[in-house]
């Protein structure tokens, strides 16, 4: 009996001491500077932070002695603000590792910020290519999806089908225009043809001038180069101007489970679209999700998923290299293989890509689906060295010829 209370006090001392010494040293800070409140709020903002929180959690909340809390900042969608918010968090709050910078020109600005700094930043919710090619950087890493991925996955499998002439609506900013020319290079190089594109400001309300520009083209696919809000919006008014009972497909480049569940499965059904992930994959992502949904009451984005699989990938590697310096962080993260509900077989890159496989989906008709949430088909899985840019052709200053 003495022996078992010596061993329960034994636990509790050593438990005690364990805190006093979290208590003791200053806390690891991690920094999530997300888009809370504009066009892409749906598809990163508290999600993203109730990801990167449970991934704190369930890794134990803290690590070397340091406990780990997250803060996050709203950038809306505004890429001077996106750098100021990581100045101060680098500067002023002790952030050690910034995640998700939902939007690519908010994320370019705010990886300057870090790249100047030498503090890791892991890229969930924007997709321009330059975050892994020009704009790389040796503490940078673009975890999720990028528009080379989307571009890849979503037209190649339109061409083969036979959609081989194409127009664009691109919202005119860095992810729209390298989604489009990503595409229109995937479209060209499979034998099909670009005939036209038109740019739209972001966060567009009216879609009509386009569309009828798009439908005067004639082409069999109207792609659109846009995300969240706008993907919405233009999906919606497409089916209002009768444009897919008139025989052409709208492809949206880039969309999210979230954005299907806001234009509905009865407009939205029959689209091609290529995720990083989805919630009703197999027993680990129901798992994950049974988990999300108690705390947000929907499931979670491919961009909340990376948040939670590189959050718990970076404290990972902190762990492993015995101290947060970047550097000694990095090369474990590049080292390691991540194995997670979300990436299986995963490898972070020297351009900072990190590499994964990646899905074709089409959006379920609504006498097909079980109920909310249930809106995908999964057509085919991409290893991610098919889906991915080729390191060789990287344009990445890292990256060695």
């Amino acid at each position: 009996m003495r022996r078992v209370l010596a061993g329960v006090l034994a636990c509790v001392f050593a438990i005690s001491a364990n805190a006093s010494l979290a208590q003791d040293k200053p806390p690891l800070k991690l920094g999530g500077i997300l888009d809370m409140s504009s066009l892409y709020a749906d598809i990163t903002g508290s999600g993203s932070e109730t990801a990167a929180k449970m991934a704190v959690e369930d890794f134990g909340g803290t690590v070397l002695g340091r406990k780990v809390e997250i803060v996050v900042g709203d950038h809306l969608n505004k890429a001077d603000l996106a750098a100021n918010i990581a100045r101060d968090m680098i500067d002023n709050q002790g952030v050690e590792m910034i995640f998700d910078v939902a939007a690519s020109a908010t994320a370019l600005a705010a990886g300057e910020i870090a790249k100047a700094r030498g503090k890791i930043i892991m890229f969930n919710g924007p997709g321009s290519i330059r975050l892994s090619n020009e704009a790389c950087g040796p503490y940078t890493v673009h975890y999720v999806f990028d528009t080379f991925a989307q571009a890849n996955v979503t037209g190649l499998a339109a061409v083969k089908s036979g959609l081989d002439t194409w127009f664009f609506l691109t919202a005119d900013y860095a992810f729209g225009q390298d989604l489009e020319k990503d595409t229109s290079n995937v479209v060209v190089k499979s034998g099909g043809k670009v005939l036209g594109g038109v740019r739209h400001p972001i966060n567009t309300s009216d879609f009509s001038s386009f569309l009828l520009q798009a439908q005067a083209s004639k082409a069999k696919v109207i792609g659109l180069a846009n995300a969240g809000g706008d993907t919405i919006n233009a999906i919606k008014q497409g089916a209002e101007f009768g444009i897919t009972k008139g025989g052409q497909k709208i492809s949206p480049l880039l969309a999210f489970v979230t954005d299907i569940d806001s234009v509905g499965l009865e407009t939205a059904q029959g689209l091609l679209l290529a995720e990083a992930f989805y919630w009703d994959l197999n027993d680990d992502t129901r798992a994950f999700t049974k988990r999300f949904m108690e705390r947000t009451k929907r499931v979670p984005t491919s961009a909340q998923a990376g948040v939670y699989s590189s959050v718990l990938h970076y404290l990972q590697a902190v762990k492993a290299a015995g101290t947060a310096d970047a550097a000694a962080v990095m090369k474990v993260m590049k080292e390691t293989p991540i194995n997670d509900m979300f990436a299986k077989n995963g490898k972070i890159r020297e351009d900072g890509r990190m590499v994964h496989d990646m899905y074709l989906f089409e959006v379920k008709k609504p006498s097909e689906s079980k109920g909310r949430w249930d809106d995908y088909k999964l057509l085919a899985t991409v290893p991610g060295d098919q889906a991915f840019q080729p390191l060789s052709e990287s344009r990445c200053p890292l990256v060695k010829k």
